[in-house]
């Protein structure tokens, strides 16, 4: 077990200075080593921490501009009960205690008159609620109903995890040699020879726990890049091969890159035979994908697929950073299977560069982020039936993220079946403005559902809309916590107090002793994190002492028996093998292989609607400045990037008498949307890029106005309840529009 053991605080003058490491909120997806400098109560800068293993005290500009967010004077300050009607913004101050006693009233009164399952609970993205709210929902709401609120598809990483979990058994990460305190110096470790990054820009979102920066490292020591990608990032500008493909075309590249890996012998005999099930089944699939097909459906040369293919079958070793993209589109999972298989046939499962088999760190796995299970084998089985979604698609119980499915959900509001939702619980989360296709549907579904809380650091136009109650929540700074996803054992510290929130942690434990404190045994919130921390041999506070363990590295554990609870060689599936070919999807009635879905509507779907929409749409492309719909706040950030932008290039600018700078109503059968162009020849002519998540938090929040959530929303022309086969994935990256100026 290697750590991190340095000075953790000192003073510099009048400013204290805490190493620790900063989460959500605001934030990303990453945990990155900050030096806090702080005085008395207030923060007044964040550092990255430059002894740091992890980031080597690199920060992004969301990071650098916390205190600006941090010491916001319009934060949520204090509980508050709607004192008008909703959407009215009218609120009444309340204590915690008051709250509580609201809170405890209606989920007594939902058991006895409807039953727990009547209780859905959604959360945002990337932050340690996604332990804690499925403990406040499985243990203390005693509902089966936690969810990712009414994200389209479940369209984020939940595709890819179901992909994993039922075909590798296990999540695999990029070896970037951030496992290891030694990094680069580690003997073990290898630089790839060639990444694969598919449909993700790692610089700038840091998906998964996974920093961008990383690959530049290795791209300094050799590493050779192929980018899957509609657009130009900085690293398909650097690619030896970059595969500009139609959005939603994603599977049919991948299929036919096994096509020429499996038909030219290029895959790893020893580790195919002696490690997979149902090559032969996958063999013929992929002969229905020769990369000309492919080229017809992609756009993608069928040469450059051959090309590609080749590069990556023959480097050793070979990784895949994959991202959001995979996870939206219709076949979601399936995208996810052909990469799976891709990254297995070539070797580059659990060896050193590879794609290696992460767990959390040390077993410590609640309170990390993946522990969506914490409290539900506490419901009975009658009760976990009940979960909205598992009983039209197995997967949403089986997979390696477990869920209620967000479409469900939204037609049990609106339909009441197959039984009504009496109280929705929002953590974090900032709906009809980002996490939901069909904005204006969603955001008239939640007026249906008679109690609404809204646990946020800010006011949302999600809060204003629908909130009965708002609690303030806590952010980074503020909070003790941990971080743990996947490695290495971090710890947060307090170092501030805004008002009177409270932390995710404190706000569940309370609610959790005052509804079923059986369930919920620690007197504290540390008490919660040590019971938490057993697997690791440490306490809270011994872990804080050292701000960061590192666990041991162990590579190819599917020889020693590392994955599997009965201590057998192999993977943790149903074969032992990873599963090329999905026995358990031919027994729910799935395509048991890999496959091309096309979008609803598309150049192939709907060849008549592209006369009227003859633009292909993709959005949600991470921004520099944003993470999600976080940030808006910031004047700082806003400086940078002040208002919506749809990106085209310059020839379909032309086409249409838009110049740069104008602003663009964005339009489609579902809705419209107004953004300001920018153009950008990176960009194919037949594909425009709107961005997600905006909102105004200048304008008035009050209704009709919500801050502008309608005006630049481009969710209004996304779709919900389209989704795969396996109930995961939707097009969300993958429409049609037009676009005109608007005057």
């Amino acid at each position: 077990m290697g750590s991190d053991s340095k000075k953790v605080q000192w003073q510099e003058g009048d400013l204290t200075v805490t190493r620790t490491c900063s989460w959500t909120a605001p934030g990303c997806h990453d945990g990155c080593s900050v030096l806090y400098y702080t005085k008395g109560n207030e923060l007044v800068k964040v550092e990255g921490d430059p002894e740091s293993q992890y980031n080597f005290g690199r920060l992004c500009m969301r990071c650098l501009s916390a205190p600006e967010l941090v010491n916001d004077p319009k934060r949520v300050k204090w509980p508050m009960k709607r004192a008008g009607e909703r959407g009215e913004n009218k609120w009444e101050r309340i204590t915690w205690d008051e709250a509580y006693d609201i809170i405890e009233e209606k989920v007594r009164s939902i058991w006895k008159d409807y039953g727990p399952e009547s209780i859905v609970t959604a959360i945002g993205t990337g932050r340690n609620i996604w332990s804690l709210v499925p403990k406040l929902t499985y243990s203390a709401f005693k509902s089966p109903n936690f969810s990712m609120g009414f994200l389209a598809g479940d369209s984020c990483y939940l595709p890819r995890a179901a992909a994993m979990g039922t075909m590798i058994g296990d999540f695999f990460i990029v070896d970037a040699s951030q496992l290891d305190p030694r990094r680069y110096d580690n003997p073990e470790w290898k630089l790839p020879e060639c990444i694969i990054i598919w449909g993700n820009n790692p610089m700038i979102s840091n998906g998964d726990g996974f920093l961008g920066h990383w690959i530049v490292d290795m791209q300094k020591r050799g590493t050779k890049l192929i980018v899957v990608d509609p657009y130009l990032t900085w690293f398909a500008s650097r690619a030896d091969y970059w595969l500009q493909l139609r959005p939603g075309s994603d599977a049919a590249v991948g299929l036919a890159m096994l096509n020429v890996i499996i038909g030219e012998e290029l895959y790893d005999k020893d580790f195919v035979k002696n490690w997979t099930y149902g090559l032969e089944q996958l063999a013929e699939r992929v002969k229905e994908y020769p990369p000309e097909k492919a080229e017809e459906i992609s756009w993608v040369p069928a040469e450059k697929i051959r090309e590609a293919a080749r590069f990556f079958a023959k480097a050793k070793p070979a990784s895949v950073q994959w991202g959001l993209a995979v996870d939206t589109q219709r076949a979601g999972v399936s995208v996810a299977n052909a990469i799976c298989a891709l990254v297995a046939i070539t070797g580059n499962l659990d060896v050193p560069g590879g794609n290696h088999l992460i767990r959390t760190a040390f077993g410590v796995d609640r309170l990390a982020h993946v522990s969506s299970d914490w409290g539900l084998a506490e419901l009975s089985e009658e009760m976990r039936a009940k979960r909205l979604g598992v009983a039209e698609y197995p997967l949403f119980k089986y997979g390696l993220c477990a869920t209620a499915r967000g479409d469900s959900v939204l037609e049990a509001i609106e339909t009441g079946r197959p039984y009504p939702i009496q109280m929705y619980w929002m953590e974090t989360t900032n709906t009809f403005v980002n996490t939901a296709s069909e904005s204006k549907r969603v955001y008239a579904a939640l007026k249906k559902v008679p109690f609404v809380v809204v646990v946020d650091p800010v006011l949302t136009p999600s809060a204003v809309a629908h909130a009965d109650l708002v609690l303030p929540a806590s952010m980074s700074v503020e909070r003790d916590s941990l971080r743990n996803w996947w490695t290495p054992l971090r710890s947060i510290s307090k170092v501030t107090q805004y008002e009177e929130a409270k932390t995710d942690e404190e706000i569940v434990l309370d609610i959790g002793k005052r509804l079923n404190p059986e369930a919920f045994p620690w007197d504290t919130v540390e008490d919660m994190i040590d019971w938490a921390l057993i697997p690791a041999g440490v306490t809270f506070k011994e872990l804080e002492e050292k701000t960061v363990i590192w666990p041991e590295v162990h590579y190819k554990k599917y020889e020693t028996g590392k994955l599997r609870e009965d201590g057998e060689p192999g993977f943790n599936t149903d074969t032992g093998m990873v599963n090329l070919y999905q026995d358990i999807f031919a027994e729910w009635g799935l395509d048991p292989l890999p496959f091309h879905m096309e979008p609803p509507y598309s150049p192939v779907s709907t060849p008549q609607m592209m006369k009227e929409y003859p633009l292909i749409l993709t959005a949600g492309s991470r921004q520099w400045e944003f993470f999600h719909s976080e940030h808006r706040q910031s004047a700082t950030l806003r400086e940078f990037h002040p208002n919506p932008r749809v990106s085209m290039n310059p020839e379909t600018a032309a086409k249409y008498g838009i110049k740069e700078g104008d602003w663009v109503w964005i339009e489609n059968n579902i809705g419209k949307c107004k953004q300001q162009a920018v153009l950008d020849p990176g960009w194919d002519p037949r594909v425009i890029h709107g961005e997600h998540g905006w909102w105004f938090p200048e304008r008035e929040a009050a209704e009709p106005t919500l801050y502008g959530a309608f005006e630049s929303n481009i969710n209004n022309l996304t779709t919900q309840c389209t989704t795969g086969p396996t109930g995961y994935g939707a097009p969300l990256k993958n429409t049609i529009c037009k676009i005109y100026k608007a005057e």
